[in-house]
């Protein structure tokens, strides 16, 4: 044994040597050799060289990685999330899986973002705990804090997270799933401007089976295609696609019909029924295109939906003033997160808030005049905008073809919605602020204004129109609408009877004086911008200039294009909303208002919200200028105008502009546009 070890302590100091270069580097403890004390001192070998103690080498801090998992957690980063977990983790869960879980919880939460602190670290072995601060800012609940704890294990040279689902939340385990108990409030109504319904809170009732309690599947299958319409081939595939204890909807059906089956639906064992609000558009398709419908929410926008608390499922203002007032109709949803057994028992109380109703939300239409407008443009394809012109608010505008926005009240069936969005007539379209067309020989009100303001001209200054016009060259020649021609015209009786000629000489010679004059005189009547109506959708249109052209067409601006541009043809393009507005300023003495849809908003906290007439600006027309303007519009529906036919015998005055506008198809497209009575306007309209 002298100068050896002996077999014992050899084995006593090799496993402390391993077991230092195993343990934890945190620990940065000496280790303490066991030594055989029943050995005599100097079997020892004494040896020049103290023998080195053998220590442990500490592995890198656990705060490390904890810090990593939650900073990724914040971002959103759950593939970086996932590669901290450990071994055993990543195999027992997908990725897929692992990145469900949070965002459930999430969603559930309507969680818009975190934030996590990390707090303090303990550890001891290959063990550690790093205690951190929680808080998810939710749209619904508000900030969640919580106190949490990440715990890590020391695997494969590294530390890795030991997850578990109380990661996500600290009331969540193994089996446990979070839940928000939605409690919808009640969607706010849609008024005309006398307080009658237009879309309004209604009752369906859906009609539906259980596969695993039906006896007789034939005479159900037969009973339910009679009360509901449904073929029996598509029940038939609805039961045999369901899970057997489930609740399976076949149809809705209204309260009168499910009243009026109620004998033969209680009969048939497996039938039951489910009472449940809807919207319902009392008037049909009665001012659809203001109206608007519900729809889905759309899958490229679903973040930003959920990100204002909505699940995502729900059906939403899509268009018009559902679309526009959706923030206000939709009032504040309201429920209790919970955690809930895969029972669905519950266990834990996360959270909880209170719904609101949704306020209502009154427009300018009356119901009654609505349905006249309508009748009056009957099947015609076009629209009618009829104005206030003292306030702009919007008295009706009816649009042809329609919709009924029942169709959506529930989910529009695939079929419904392929028939009207391929539906070449465009019935979703209103036309009266979607719509853009050229405003044709209603435009001459605007080239007569700057002819007079840029020019000089007056009211009698006189043209002759023989019928055909060459002053672009013989390669050019240009006609009147009446072919024999007007001979001698002034300009005002040029717009009373709409003399082409009259006008190609006027936009010749803003030509000459400067290309930029119509242009400008065309925005500032406040066409080629949009009204800044709110409610439902609109097209700024067209105003074409020597720009415009250039950057668009890659071509200059010739003569012919302010010749075209005076007539109300070129690239111009307007809504009937705009042309509407335009000659509400020329009756009203030359301020232009913004059209409003929207009167009140009657919310269930705070005061209601009512809106007034708001004036965008003043026609730069002086008031010599526009009293010629307004008498030669009087004379369109008088004398020798273009109108005269169609207000012979009429029991007011009235003021306005016939139009034809070239479509590239074989028909035009027909305008009228006027005010009413003459000399104290209480109504401007716009008719194509």
């Amino acid at each position: 044994m002298k100068g050896r070890y002996s077999r014992r302590v050899f084995l006593k100091l090799m496993l402390a040597s391993l077991a230092s270069a195993c343990a934890p580097k945190e620990l940065g403890l000496p280790v303490e050799i066991p030594v055989d004390v029943s050995l005599p001192i100097a079997l020892v070998p004494p040896s020049p060289t103290p023998l080195p103690i053998p220590t442990a080498t500490p592995p890198p801090a656990a705060d490390g990685a904890a810090a990593a998992f939650l900073s990724a957690w914040t971002k959103g980063d759950y593939d970086r999330m996932y590669d901290l977990l450990s071994d055993s983790d990543r195999l027992s869960m997908s990725r897929d899986q692992f990145r469900a879980r949070y965002a459930s919880a999430l969603r559930e939460a309507t969680t818009t973002s975190i934030r996590t602190e990390l707090r303090s670290l303990l550890h001891e072995g290959p063990r550690a705990l790093a205690g951190f601060r929680g808080e998810w800012q939710t749209t619904l609940f508000g900030p969640l804090e919580f106190e949490n704890t990440v715990p890590l294990r020391w695997e494969s040279g590294g530390w890795k997270v030991d997850w578990s689902p109380g990661l996500v939340l600290p009331q969540l385990g193994e089996d446990l799933k979070l839940v928000f108990l939605d409690r919808t409030p009640v969607r706010g109504n849609i008024y005309d401007q006398g307080g009658l319904g237009l879309a309004v809170d209604g009752q369906v009732v859906t009609v539906g089976v259980v596969p695993a309690w039906i006896e007789d599947e034939a005479t159900v299958t037969a009973s339910l295609s009679m009360v509901t319409g449904v073929a029996p081939e598509a029940i038939q595939d609805k039961i045999a696609g369901s899970q057997p204890d489930w609740f399976v909807p076949i149809a809705d059906v209204s309260p009168e019909v499910s009243i009026n089956s109620d004998d033969l639906l209680s009969s048939l064992v497996g039938v039951t029924r489910r009472e449940r609000s809807i919207r319902v558009y009392k008037t049909g398709d009665l001012a659809a295109h203001l109206i608007g419908y519900l729809g889905t929410i759309p899958l490229d926008g679903m973040e930003d939906w959920q990100s204002r608390s909505y699940r995502g499922d729900e059906l939403v203002g899509r268009a018009g003033v559902e679309g526009w007032g959706e923030p206000y109709l939709a009032g504040r949803r309201g429920g209790r997160l919970v955690t809930l057994t895969e029972h669905n028992e519950e266990v834990a109380l996360v959270a909880e808030t209170t719904s609101r109703p949704g306020g209502s939300i009154h427009l300018t239409i009356d119901k009654e005049f609505q349905a006249d407008v309508e009748r009056i443009l009957g099947h015609r394809p076009g629209a009618i905008v009829v104005l206030d012109p003292n306030t702009g608010f919007v008295l009706a505008i009816a649009s042809y073809p329609s919709f009924d926005p029942n169709l959506f009240a529930t989910g529009i069936d695939p079929k419904a919605w392929a028939d009207l969005s391929t539906n070449p007539h465009r019935p979703l379209v209103g036309r009266g602020t979607q719509g853009a067309y050229p405003p044709g020989s209603v435009f001459k009100i605007v080239t007569m204004a700057t002819g007079m303001g840029e020019l000089g001209l007056a009211a009698d200054t006189t043209y002759v129109c023989t019928g055909t016009w060459d002053r672009l060259g013989d390669e050019f020649v240009k006609t009147c609408w009446l072919e024999t021609g007007h001979g001698h015209i002034s300009l005002q009786d040029g717009l009373s009877q709409s003399c082409d000629v009259v006008f190609y000489e006027v936009g010749l010679a803003l030509q000459n004086a400067d290309p930029q004059l119509l242009p400008d005189a065309a925005r500032a009547f406040g066409l080629g911008t949009a009204t800044s109506i709110v409610g439902v959708e609109e097209t700024a249109g067209l105003v074409p200039d020597p720009a415009w052209k250039l950057a668009q067409k890659a071509e200059s601006w010739f003569p012919g294009d302010s010749v075209n541009l005076a007539i109300g043809q070129s690239y111009l393009l307007a809504a009937p909303l705009q042309i509407a507005n335009m000659l509400a300023a020329v009756g009203n003495g030359g301020t232009l208002y913004r059209p409003q849809l929207v009167r009140r908003i009657v919310e269930p906290i705070g005061p209601e919200q009512v809106n007034q007439p708001e004036a965008l600006a003043r026609l730069s027309v002086s008031p010599e200028h526009l009293a010629a303007i307004r008498r030669g519009l009087e004379g369109v529906v008088s004398g020798r105008g273009t109108a005269r036919e169609a207000f012979e015998g009429a029991i007011f005055t009235a003021a306005g502009k016939t139009g034809t506008s070239e479509t590239g198809q074989e028909e035009p497209h027909a305008w009228f546009a006027g005010y009413a009575p003459a000399d104290a306007p209480q109504v401007a309209v716009a008719v194509i």
